[in-house]
């Protein structure tokens, strides 16, 4: 970071009136999974990604709360972080919020990894091995998902890990800067 030296009040009243000039704009950041991201069939990954959060009771679908966890741990760092990113980028603005945004989009994607719980159920163990076997996976899958289950097979050597099966999810996390 640069050293600014002033000696003099007409000095400094300049330089805070640049730096005030150069903070003047306005700007907004999105980070997240932004309206353009989808699935191969066209699901919108936000909603995938906020069913996964907060779950769907009637499908069997657990919250697993990976982006409010990101908030929850990273958020009184933001405000510092700007102020550093500000300075460091000689108060741009929109360099500032591409420098957060590309932070927070990782904060994002490592709390999605560290993801554990709850743990996936058993059916959904058996619905990726069978999707690993090269089966389209259709609504009468579930039905033999379960029968596989309940005769004892194995789901052995298939990812237990949750939220990220394809790692579309994971590599959606995106962030934009809009100037206003």
């Amino acid at each position: 970071m640069a050293e600014v030296t002033l000696k003099g009040g007409d000095k400094l009243k300049q330089y805070l009136n640049n730096i005030s000039y150069k903070v003047n704009t306005g700007a907004e950041l999105r980070v997240g999974f932004l309206a353009n991201a989808s699935y191969a069939d066209g699901k919108p990954v936000a909603m995938i990604a906020a069913i996964q959060e907060f779950g769907a009771p009637r499908a069997g679908i657990p919250p697993r709360p990976f982006f409010r966890n990101m908030i929850a741990k990273h958020q009184d760092e933001w405000p510092k972080g700007f102020a550093t990113q500000l300075r460091e980028t000689n108060y741009d603005v929109k360099a500032t919020f591409e420098r957060a945004g590309a932070a927070i989009a990782g904060q994002l994607r490592q709390s999605i990894v560290d993801t554990n719980d709850p743990p996936l159920s058993p059916i959904t163990l058996m619905i990726r091995k069978m999707k690993s076997e090269g089966k389209t996976i259709t609504r009468a899958s579930l039905g033999e998902a379960a029968r596989r289950v309940a005769a004892g097979e194995s789901t052995g050597g298939i990812s237990s890990k949750p939220l990220v099966e394809t790692g579309h999810l994971l590599n959606s996390v995106d962030y934009e800067v809009k100037l206003k």
